[in-house]
This record gives C-alpha cells, sequence and structure tokens, in this order.
C-alpha cells in the first residue's frame, strides 16, 4: 500500500501499475504529471485499489509534464481503471497496453473511488492509432465510486468503459479529441450528470468524432452481457464556428448497442446527425424497447437530426422526446464558450427546467432535462484553462 502526497509531485514514467492486493491512497490536491518522452500511464489492476478522494478545494491533478503553454492533448498515457466484473469478450487487454487482462464474475466488484479528479491532456499514441484514453474503465464493478471527474484536451476518447457495471455521476469532457462518452464490451452502469464541451476545430483526424459512440463489440455480435448502460441529465455542446469535418454525431449508437439516454440535451454543430441509430440490430433494440430516449432534447444544427430511426419513433408518446432549435432552450448565451467560464444553468422558464421523464431505479430523480438544473457542480474544482494553469509545488 502506498500513499501520495499533496506536499510533493509525483512523474509518471513509462507504464506504472498497481498491482492486486494492494491499494494507492492520493491525498486532496496532491499533482501527478505523465511523462511525455516515456509516455507514462498509471493503471490500476485488477483486485487492486486506488483510492484518489479530493475536495471541491483541493482537486486531485494528472496532468502533463509540459511547462504552462506548451500542454498538447496526448502529452502522456492516461488513467486505466480495470476490475473483475463481467465482460463480453475474452481475453480483454487494455487497448494501446496490450498487455494486462480485466473482467471476472463479480458485478459488485471494488477498485476504489475517484473524487474531484482532473485528467488533462492524456491520450498519447502508442501505436497509430492506438492511443489510451483519459480514463479507461476496464470491467469495473459497482463496487467502485466515480464522482466529480473532469477530462480535458484528451488524445483520444475522454471515458471509455469496456464492459463492467461501475457508476458515475458529475462527468466533465472538455476539447477531447475523439468521442467523449464511447462505451463496449457489455457495459452495464448508469452514469448521471455528465458535460460534453467541445471545440468545433478539434476533431481526430481518423474520422467519426462523436459525442456518444457506443458498440456491442468491435463487429456487433450477440454476445453476452449486452451493452445496455444508461445515460441520465447529460449535456452535449460545441462551441461556436465552423466544425472539423472529422465530427459526426451527437450520438452514434451501432453494432447491437442498447445503451438507453434520460433527460438529456444534445445541441452543437455536428456535421452529420443528432442521434444516429445503426444498423438493423441497433435500429431492433430501439423498436423492441430495449434501448429508451425518454426526455432527450435534439437541438442541434445538424444535417439531419434523426438517422435510423423515424421522428415519430423519437417523439412516440410518453416518450417526452423533442426536436428543438436551440433559441428554444433558453440557455445563457455563454453556456458553450470556450475562453473563460461556461455559464451553465437554463435560463428562466426554460423547458429543459421542467420537461423531464421519470427516471429509471437507480437514478437520482430529477425534473429537469440536461447536466444542470439550479446548481452549477462545475464550481470550484472544474479547471477551464489548464494550459496555462501553474502546477509548481508552492514553497
Amino acid at each position: 500500500n502506498t500513499t501520495w502526497k499533496a506536499s510533493n509531485q509525483y512523474l509518471l514514467s513509462g507504464f506504472v501499475y498497481v498491482e492486486a492486493g494492494a491499494t494507492l491512497n492520493i491525498e486532496p490536491g496532491t499533482i501527478i504529471k505523465g511523462d511525455k518522452v516515456s509516455k507514462g500511464a498509471l493503471f490500476i489492476k485488477p483486485g487492486a485499489k486506488i483510492m484518489a478522494v479530493g475536495t471541491v478545494d483541493k482537486p486531485i491533478v494528472f496532468t502533463s509534464n509540459q511547462p504552462a503553454g506548451q500542454r498538447r492533448a496526448g502529452d502522456w498515457g492516461g488513467l486505466v481503471l480495470l476490475g473483475k466484473a463481467p465482460v463480453n469478450k475474452t481475453p480483454a487487454k487494455v487497448e494501446g497496453e496490450e498487455i494486462t487482462e480485466f473482467g471476472g464474475q463479480d458485478p459488485n466488484d471494488n477498485s476504489g473511488e475517484l473524487k474531484y479528479v482532473r485528467v488533462e491532456f492524456a491520450g498519447i499514441a502508442y501505436d497509430p492509432n492506438k492511443e489510451i484514453n483519459s480514463l479507461t474503465f476496464g470491467g469495473v464493478g459497482a463496487g467502485t465510486k466515480i464522482e466529480y471527474v473532469q477530462a480535458s484536451y484528451g488524445g483520444d476518447d475522454s471515458f471509455e468503459w469496456f464492459g463492467g457495471t461501475t457508476n458515475a455521476k458529475h462527468l466533465i469532457s472538455y476539447r477531447g479529441l475523439d468521442d467523449d462518452f464511447d462505451t463496449d464490451n457489455g457495459f452495464n452502469g448508469l452514469i448521471q450528470y455528465g458535460l460534453i464541451l467541445r471545440d468545433p476545430n478539434v476533431a481526430d483526424q481518423a474520422g467519426d468524432s462523436n459525442g456518444f459512440e457506443s458498440d456491442n463489440d468491435g463487429t456487433g455480435t450477440t454476445a453476452d452481457p449486452q451493452t445496455t448502460a444508461k445515460f441520465a441529465n447529460i449535456t452535449v455542446a460545441m462551441a461556436p464556428g465552423t466544425p472539423n469535418d472529422k465530427f459526426a454525431s451527437a450520438m452514434r449508437i451501432r453494432r447491437n448497442s442498447a445503451i438507453s439516454v434520460y433527460n438529456s440535451v444534445f445541441t452543437g454543430a455536428w456535421p452529420r446527425s443528432g442521434l444516429r441509430v445503426e444498423g438493423d440490430l441497433s435500429i431492433g433494440n430501439f423498436t423492441s424497447g430495449l434501448m429508451k430516449m425518454d426526455g432527450v432534447v435534439l437541438a442541434t444544427t445538424a444535417k439531419t437530426q434523426l438517422e435510423g430511426i423515424t421522428e415519430d419513433q423519437f417523439k412516440a408518446a410518453g416518450a417526452k422526446n423533442s426536436v428543438a432549435s436551440l433559441a428554444d432552450l433558453k440557455l445563457p448565451a455563454s453556456f458553450n464558450i470556450l475562453s473563460g467560464t461556461p455559464s451553465l444553468l437554463p435560463e428562466s422558464g426554460s423547458q429543459l427546467l421542467t420537461g423531464g421523464a421519470t427516471l429509471p431505479a437507480g437514478f437520482e430523480s430529477t425534473v429537469y432535462i440536461g447536466a444542470f438544473g439550479t446548481t452549477d457542480w462545475t464550481k470550484g474544482w472544474a479547471n477551464w484553462d489548464p494550459q496555462n494553469t501553474n502546477y509548481e509545488l508552492k514553497k
């Protein structure tokens, strides 16, 4: 067992592993940097734990080792949590690293806790098109606690779940490169309160950057467990400007995925579509009711709001879904700015404040649509300008 103290700083050089049976404790306010040359990354192996519990005033920060003003997406590897919860792939190995296996038969497995944690400038490529995400969850169980986590300037996906059953609340994906919330290999957790804010100029040049991307597995089989994660109270936004042509859809659900989304709002100039349900199996998951969209507002300026399903299907009785214009939503003018702190709370009279559907068991009950009602939960711990933050120890 090891404790990293806020009075020190830590440099991740190469792959750093917490082995099964050990716990890594990290004090509030601790700064951990990733080395660029050796492509540093931190792996919490199945059977190990990380206890990284910061506070609003003293978040724990994983960031670039580059000087202020010179930090970029992909400066280091990322944070990888692995566990023994079910995954629909055998063997399941960490994407990018391709060595460590994860997954098992314990849905309540406990990999520790992340609270008030930021992960910045991660996602370095180990081989062409093989990066570690800012935060990777592989077979992580429901005993793990994930709350108040911000992934910024990631060089691949911001958050990616490969199987597992872990739940999470209060996630921020800020100015990432590829997908924001990516779900694969039988992920079955509950994610509530999430903010996605994209830079329209920055997308993965391999193509097809989405807000949500979801597969059952890489080829769309019927392998069990099926990807049936549920998301509630998500706000997706893109800053003003003409988007890079490598962007695609606010949501891309394909390859037999059956994720569900509730009380969420999707905005931005996604070039292709707002919601894309792709392939016969995923479309069948929607029409059968296995995949749910309830309390969802599509207010993108995409070429088309819906692919794979019709607007009549989307607006089915009782779903409380709608297609709207951004102006109708009464969001502050600065809700999607990239310079300074965004104003995130809907204005008085916004349909987002009262239009929500009834959420399934396991979620906190909300009547509002999107990540925010009358409280801005990002204040105090989130960082909207990590490039220029002084991360040197105060002496």
